[in-house]
Order: structure tokens, then C-alpha cells, then sequence
């Protein structure tokens, strides 16, 4: 890993998301002379201006010929690959990295580098996993599509840090050199396809996670799903296995409520942990799974990993509890972003269900849920841009209620539900419709829930 000098370079940052904001202050700092542009006009963005360092110029409301008087391009995650700009800058053999990419190319060597890829899963993943670093000793620095970008940590990290990255398809786009020294892709089901346009395109940007790994890296791969157990098949590096349903001479595996940890194919000890997770679901023992073979590939005691992993109580806006209020239970599950997270908060629940769907639709049919809708699902309460789309898509499954709004729709829940059922905000779509990001509508609706 060496680090670069970019003292006097000129470098453009497309995006004035967290990424880009980060990613500009940090090469302002470092001597480079940035130009930042954003699509978004300054009305719209002005939390964001104000958190520029001093000196740094920007455009709004356009991506003009300046940028192309760079020496390097810093693309956010989200911008698309495809804007005219960059392809502008493709033909003038302009570089074009990913804030992933630079931040990896400015920190010290760390002692180890995690990194965590996958649909779903991700936040819960590399939540557990920081806890299990911090609660053993480590030095940990936890970062990526998670909290803060890695470019807000290059200072911080040193030979004696554990690095531990969630990292989003978006991200992996515009890599060069990065690549950690264990790796992990938790599953692959369709998602974002609006930026990525294919399926296969979006299958490659998760592939970037081993790409530049070598014969003494590791990544870890999900046995039971088809899309990451298919990469691992290309993967040139030591390749771990985690499975739900069948047990593994490679890896991690779950039987009779025990975590097994088999890797004595890499020369680390065969033991068993005790299952007695506080985290609902079968979703939830994968992320398990897959943070117990990652601690344990590098080296941590089982009995450790162990006690972390039972104390462990998840994750905001995942599947979390709000409250109950006359025998009905209200969860938010609005880190649901695509289909098949709802369809994984769906199978966590037994008891009736009425569920809040809806956002900004990501171009995903919603079929897939049909017969979850059908069994588990009492009313359908939509909300948001998608609400027809997902109206067409599971018509015929269960009643169906247009709410437009998630107040509306709390209020509708309240008044129809009955004990022991279930009210899951898990819209299966991004919020940027109504709200600035998931966070912000998980936090939404628990308001409105504790305020019934």
C-alpha cells in the first residue's frame, strides 16, 4: 500500500454527498487544488456548502467542461457512470476513482483491513463486527456506507488499527488498487438497478471486492446464496464459507443452535459457539455467520466472539422494536430499501402482519413478496412515488389501502389493527421521495408511533 503525494494536483469531486464533502476537505487539506460539482442547486444544498473547507471553488446546478481540467476526478457514490461528463473525461484519459479508492491510497498500512459487501445485511454485519474488535482491545476504526466516510479516518489510522468497512455497490465502483485483506459478500438480490441498469453490472461492482486480492487475502462467501456463492468460483484468494442450512469443510456453519467454526483447512481451531441471539430471523444467524468466520480468520478467541455475539442487540432501523400499544407491536424496518429486505422482515414474524411499503422505487418488480403478501400480510398500507407500481405488482394478494404518507399510514394502522398483530414500516424502496435518507424516515415514524 503506498501512499500517494497529491500536494498541487488539480482534482475535481463530483457529488456534495457525505463522501464528496469529506473527500474534498481532505485534499484541500492535503495541498491539492479541488473543484467540487454539484447537480443540485445551492437552495437545496446549503447545509452541505457550508461544511467546505475555505478555498475550495464549486459549481452548482450543473457538471460543466471545468471539470475536465482535472487531474483526477473524485466521483460520490450514486453518480452515475454514465453522466456525459465522465464519459468526456473517459476519452481524455482523465482517472477516475471512487472516495474508496482515494482514502485507501492516503492511509497508513493498517494491521488489518475488513471489508463487508452484500444486498442486504451490510449495517448489521459491520456493527457486530466493531463491537467485537472494540470489546476485545482493538484499536477499531468502523467506516464506509456505514457513519462516516473512510476519508474522515486517514489520520487516525495506524499498524496497530483495525479497519472495519460496510461497503455499498456505489462505492465499489471506480476502484484501482483497493482491496482488503479480508472480504465478505453477504448475498447478491436485485437492487439499484436504476443506477446500475443490469443485473450484471450490478453482480461486477460487488465482484470489485476481490478483484485486486492476492493468494494470502480472504474473503468470505455466502454458500447458500446463489450470486456470491457463483463469484466465489472466480475469486483468487482464500476462500471461507458461511451457511444456514448445511454444514461446510471451509467455514462457518449453523446446526442445532450452535455456530461451528470449521476452518482447520487454514490451520484455525474447530470449536462451537452457543447460539442465543437477542436479533430475530434467519437473515440475522448469516450476519452472525459471516462475522464469526471474518473474527475468526483473524485470529480472535471464540469464547470472545461468542459473548459478543449473544449481547448483541442489533441495529437502528433495522427490524427494531418502537413500542406496543394495546397488544400490537410497531417495528421499523426502514433500512428496507429494496424488495427482498421486506421479504426478510416478513419471514422474522409469525404473528399477522400489516405492513407500511413504499418510497422511491429502485426497478425491482415487488412480485417476488406475492406469496409472502398473500400469507403473512393481513392489509397492504402504501405510501410514496412506488405506491402504484406496487399496487400493480401484488393486486389480488391481500387488501390493499393507498395512504400516501407514513403519518396517514400509522394512523390507518392504529385504527385497524388488532392484539398480537404486527404494524412493519419495511417500505422496500429508498425514501428519497419524502425524506433525506433512511435514517431520517425510521426516525420519522417512530415519532409519529410513540406520539399515538
Amino acid at each position: 500500500m503506498k501512499k500517494i503525494n497529491l500536494k498541487n494536483k488539480k482534482i475535481a469531486v463530483i457529488g456534495l454527498g457525505s463522501s464528496g464533502i469529506s473527500a474534498a476537505n481532505l485534499l484541500n487539506r492535503l495541498g491539492a487544488y479541488v473543484f467540487v460539482s454539484e447537480i443540485k442547486r445551492e437552495e437545496d444544498i446549503v447545509e452541505q456548502i457550508d461544511q467546505l473547507k475555505k478555498g475550495i471553488k464549486y459549481e452548482l446546478g450543473l457538471h460543466s467542461e471545468k471539470i475536465l481540467d482535472s487531474e483526477l476526478i473524485i466521483k460520490s457514490p450514486g453518480v452515475s457512470n454514465h453522466l456525459p461528463i465522465l464519459i468526456s473525461a473517459r476519452e481524455r484519459n482523465i482517472p477516475i476513482w471512487s472516495e474508496l479508492e482515494l482514502s485507501y491510497r492516503l492511509i497508513n498500512k493498517p494491521m488489518k483491513l475488513i471489508a463487508v459487501t452484500g444486498t442486504n445485511g451490510k449495517t448489521t454485519t459491520v456493527t457486530l463486527l466493531g463491537k467485537i474488535f472494540n470489546d476485545t482491545g482493538y484499536k477499531t476504526v468502523v467506516a464506509g456506507n456505514i457513519g462516516r466516510p473512510l476519508s474522515d479516518f486517514v489520520d487516525d489510522i495506524d499498524s496497530d488499527t483495525v479497519v472495519i468497512l460496510e461497503i455499498s455497490s456505489y462505492q465499489l465502483e471506480n476502484i484501482v488498487e483497493f482491496k482488503p485483506d479480508i472480504g465478505c459478500i453477504l448475498n447478491i438480490t436485485p437492487d439499484h438497478l436504476e443506477h446500475h441498469k443490469t443485473m450484471d453490472e450490478y453482480i461486477l461492482s460487488k465482484r470489485n471486492i476481490f478483484i485486486n486480492q492476492s493468494e494470502s487475502d480472504y474473503c468470505v462467501f455466502n454458500k447458500n446464496d446463489i450470486e456470491s456463492y457463483k463469484l466465489s468460483k472466480s475469486c483468487k484468494s482464500k476462500v471461507v464459507y458461511f451457511s444456514y442450512k448445511k454444514k461446510v469443510s471451509n467455514g462457518v456453519y449453523y446446526t442445532d443452535r450452535k455456530f461451528v467454526i470449521n476452518l482447520k483447512k487454514f490451520n484455525i481451531c474447530y470449536q462451537e459457539l452457543t447460539e442465543n441471539l437477542k436479533i430475530p430471523g434467519k437473515h440475522n444467524i448469516e450476519n452472525v455467520l459471516a462475522a464469526i468466520a471474518i473474527s475468526s480468520i483473524f485470529g480472535l478467541e471464540p469464547d470472545k466472539i461468542e459473548k459478543v455475539v449473544n449481547e448483541f442487540t442489533g441495529v437502528e432501523h433495522r427490524i427494531e422494536l418502537v413500542r406496543e400499544i394495546d397488544g400490537v407491536k410497531y417495528f421499523n424496518d426502514s433500512k428496507s430499501t429494496n424488495v427482498d429486505s421486506t421479504k426478510v422482515a416478513l419471514e422474522s414474524f409469525d404473528n399477522p402482519i400489516i405492513l407500511i411499503m413504499g418510497g422511491r422505487d429502485k426497478g425491482a418488480p415487488y412480485s417476488p413478496l406475492k406469496n409472502l403478501i398473500k400469507n403473512k400480510v393481513k392489509t397492504l398500507l402504501l405510501v410514496g412515488e412506488s405506491a402504484d407500481k406496487i399496487k400493480h405488482d401484488l393486486f389480488g394478494t391481500t387488501k390493499i389501502i393507498d395512504c400516501i404518507d407514513i403519518k396517514t399510514a400509522v394512523l390507518k394502522a392504529r385504527e385497524i389493527a388488532s392484539e398480537n398483530d404486527i404494524v412493519l414500516l419495511s417500505p422496500g424502496c429508498s425514501s428519497f421521495d419524502q425524506f433525506k435518507n433512511f435514517e431520517h424516515r425510521g426516525k420519522y415514524f417512530k415519532e409519529i408511533v410513540n406520539n399515538l
